[in-house]
């Protein structure tokens, strides 16, 4: 399964949208299926976005778990991530080569945001 990091985005938004900063249960992102969702948390938690619990069984179809809560890396990132209008550039920038790792993403987005702010980078 490949990466979506839209979709990284979306989990991470709807765990900050929780006012208790719990992931709601049962968790779920309309459009996308229960092992894409499992999946991304699973990738998301070995790179400390978010905590959960991997739910992994012998019967699962892959790699799973289920969200917790943000990290500070997590608040770091969709910091970086939340605007629209930035997150669409980052996409394109880095849509001219694929795809790119998450320290990448965040150099981008950092300076995207920099930028913003008339700050230069």
């Amino acid at each position: 399964m490949q990466r979506n990091m839209d979709l990284v985005r979306i989990i991470l938004m709807r765990i900050e949208d929780s006012s208790s900063g719990w992931a709601g249960q049962p968790f779920g992102i309309a459009g996308f299926t229960p092992e894409q969702v499992g999946y991304h948390a699973h990738i998301m938690i070995e790179d400390g976005l978010i905590e959960g619990s991997n739910v992994t069984t012998m019967h699962s179809k892959g790699p799973e778990a289920v969200p917790r809560s943000l990290t500070w890396k997590g608040h770091e990132f969709l910091d970086l991530a939340r605007d629209q209008k930035r997150w669409n550039q980052a996409k394109a920038k880095i849509g001219k080569i694929g795809s790119a790792p998450i320290s990448v993403w965040m150099k981008i987005l950092n300076e995207l945001m920099l930028k913003d702010l008339g700050v230069a980078s």
